[in-house]
């Protein structure tokens, strides 16, 4: 079978998952192929996600590490025997990668926590606000890419109401001023979050800005939360691209951002208030 020439982002941690195992074995790749009766190759072509691996595979690839976490094997192999194609992929080559990993991250996750610095949280966008955000962008996209991203933007809104799970928006104070498009559009954006506020599985939370300092993260941040602690992302935002981090380290701190971000950020009725005083006020 020829390697995978675009493995997914649900593909690439498995991978990354069964290098953690082996390397926290302290094993090296030509060890753990001689446990397995593989050649060496196959092993870094596994965690490398330019091959995929069978449910068998997997648990021997975790008996010969010695690993005894039966909830990370366990979702581990779920992830393996998920073979749907996600609706992000009729997308591919018309919108970048990134795109189609975010929606794919946001899909599969149960539960998700956005802090936002520079724009409305995406899955709160109008159509009217999301073009006039990818229009923004520097030297101008063409008319037909930016129509593409606002488009899957609207489809990654649409299925995340269709299937929904808890979420959580911190909003910096500055975004609701940000008049991207002009002043109707971002009255019309901010009339919206206020609707989007009241859904049951939806929190909107604004920071404000007489908060003397906001912890660490200075760009946009998505906090996904997988099916076991261990297999969370992060998901970093910066104005050329974004990352996803899984380390453990980077996982814990970016918790910790959470967590005092929570304690500084308007409880939903003060927030909800804040947002009507703004829009008044445009």
């Amino acid at each position: 079978m020829p390697p995978r020439l675009n493995p997914t982002l649900r593909q690439r941690r498995i991978g990354t998952e069964l290098r953690k195992m082996r390397e926290g074995a302290g094993l090296s790749t030509g060890a753990l192929s001689r446990d397995l009766g593989i050649d060496r190759t196959q092993v870094s072509q596994i965690e490398a996600a330019k091959v995929g691996v069978s449910p068998e595979r997997l648990r021997s690839f975790a008996a010969a590490c010695k690993c005894m976490n039966e909830p990370l094997i366990g979702a581990l192999e779920s992830m393996v025997q998920d073979r749907s194609k996600g609706w992000w992929e009729d997308h591919r080559g018309t919108v970048p990668d990134g795109f189609l990993e975010n929606a794919e991250l946001e899909k599969t996750s149960r539960e998700l926590m956005l802090w936002v610095l520079t724009h409305m949280p995406g899955p709160c966008q109008t159509i009217n606000y999301a073009s006039a955000v990818f229009g923004r962008v520097f030297p101008p996209l063409p008319r037909h890419e930016v129509e593409a991203r606002t488009a899957f933007r609207m489809q990654r809104k649409t299925d995340l109401r269709r299937n929904p799970k808890p979420l959580t928006a911190f909003i910096y104070e500055s975004v609701l001023w940000t008049r991207f498009g002009g002043t109707q559009i971002l009255k019309e954006q901010l009339g919206s979050l206020l609707e989007d506020s009241e859904l049951p599985w939806m929190s909107i939370r604004v920071v404000p800005f007489d908060i003397e300092t906001f912890p660490g993260a200075v760009e946009n941040l998505t906090y996904a939360f997988g099916a076991i602690p261990e297999l969370d992302t992060v998901e970093r935002e910066s104005s050329r691209d974004s990352e996803h981090l899984d380390a453990t380290s980077e996982l814990a701190s970016y918790r910790a951002i959470f967590e005092q971000t929570e304690a500084l950020a308007l409880h939903e009725s003060d927030s909800r208030d804040l947002i009507r005083k703004i829009a008044r006020n445009l």
